[in-house]
């Protein structure tokens, strides 16, 4: 029988996790609830499988404590870290099939820790009442589905009904379905390599991914906006990838200068941790995002700009940052445990930096070449310098056919 995790504050949501955990029921799904509430819940509330005791002392915390401490944040953050111990070990045991919680900021932030630590695909769905706003602290880098509770999680009326309902039988559906795929024996699978793309280097990753496919991989394309660097990140972490065609490195400029995509200072480090063959590009290194265009901060007023649609706007970055970013990306591939290249193009290293191009900036990228050079200078990593723009497919197509030489290697060792 399939089983749904339900992870929920009892001592504040406990007549609506005892009607949840009856809907789960009727809909054919055993049922385990984890208590992450710090009071004691009122005697309405139901029996839970997993107690907050237990949760906070998977973590090394005792229940007692944190509750004469009065220390509510330290004392969420305390059942957020017991709770992701939870479901790491329920998972390991394969006695999850699904996660579910219902709640407010939080009881969110507490089952979005403890759904977030757990593999994609692993199914997870959170209704929430901060399913209106930023909601990337919750998802962060995972698949937590995130639906919008509408009313406030307080007590089952005819809007929430509804809501929960439809929350119930999608968790129950997706438990079911994760269930069976767990029973069925895997097929023979493809090498699976990651690459990051851009709008503006779009045919970069086209021309390589038909190559790679050619070649018996399977491709997963991730949009470099953030979230997907990160997400890069943790499927190499997780050993999800067998290697890495890194051709768009945009956040790493977001991050030098503050624009609004960055994927946090642990971008491009994981795979080599992580062991895993990988080839570099400086893809869009040439330009830090914002929104629209007046949300570009006031010092930047002078700077090369590109209105690249009303809701994005783009900025070149200059030779001292691509000098920084040169010297950033070298450091990081000069610590990998894996086999690490990188492929620089001469002609431009994105659309909008080519001949006649609004970012068209020899001396920049030259900067950018140059500080790279410098700082892979006896550390063992290639750097192949490409007569051609980024966007060529030849350019593509030599980087893929080293990422698939590296691959090979790698597995065979």
């Amino acid at each position: 029988m399939a089983t749904v995790v339900l992870i929920g504050t009892l001592d504040t949501k406990g007549v609506e996790y005892a009607w949840l955990r009856d809907r789960l029921r009727a809909q054919g799904c055993a049922v385990l609830l984890v208590d992450t509430g710090v009071l004691p819940p009122p005697a309405s509330a139901p029996a839970a499988d997993v107690t907050a005791a237990d949760v906070a002392r998977a973590a090394g915390h005792d229940l007692t404590r944190l509750r004469a401490a009065g220390d509510r944040g330290a004392a969420v953050a305390a059942m957020a870290e017991g709770a992701e111990c939870v479901v790491r070990d329920l998972h390991a045991r394969g006695e999850l099939h699904a996660v579910l919680a219902a709640g407010g900021s939080g009881g969110s932030a507490i089952a979005a820790r403890a759904m977030r630590a757990l593999p994609i695909g692993v199914p997870k769905l959170l209704v929430s009442t901060m399913a209106g706003g930023d909601v990337g602290p919750y998802v962060g880098s995972s698949d937590l589905t995130l639906g919008s509770s509408v009313v406030d999680i307080a007590g089952i009326n005819s809007v929430s009904a509804r809501v929960l309902g439809n929350a119930a039988a999608a968790a129950a559906g997706m438990a079911r379905h994760h269930e069976q795929e767990l029973a069925t024996p895997a097929a023979p699978g493809r090498t699976v390599v990651a690459a990051t793309m851009f709008g503006v280097t779009t045919p970069a990753v086209d021309a390589a991914r038909a190559r790679l496919a050619e070649l018996g991989h399977e491709v997963l394309v991730f949009h470099a906006t953030g979230a997907g660097g990160r997400a890069v990140e943790r499927l190499a972490a997780e050993q999800a990838l067998d290697g890495v065609l890194d051709l768009t490195t945009t956040e790493l400029a977001d991050e030098l200068v503050g624009g609004v995509l960055s994927a946090g200072p642990g971008r491009l480090t994981a795979a080599g941790a992580a062991r895993l063959p990988q080839v570099v590009a400086p893809g869009a290194l040439d330009m830090v995002n914002f929104g629209p265009r007046e949300t570009v901060p006031e010092r930047f007023t002078d700077r090369t700009l590109y209105v690249h649609n009303p809701a994005v706007t783009l900025m070149r970055t200059t030779a001292e940052e691509m000098a920084a970013l040169g010297t950033e990306l070298g450091r990081k591939l000069a610590a990998a445990r894996g086999p690490a290249e990188v492929f620089w193009p001469l002609r431009g290293v994105s659309a909008l930096d080519a001949p006649g191009g609004p970012f068209e900036d020899p001396a920049a990228d030259a900067a950018g070449r140059s500080a790279l050079g410098a700082a892979l200078e006896g550390t063992g990593v290639p750097l192949h310098e490409v007569d051609a723009h980024l966007n060529d497919a030849s350019f593509a197509v030599a980087a893929a056919d080293r990422l698939h030489q590296l691959i090979t290697v790698h597995r065979k060792s």
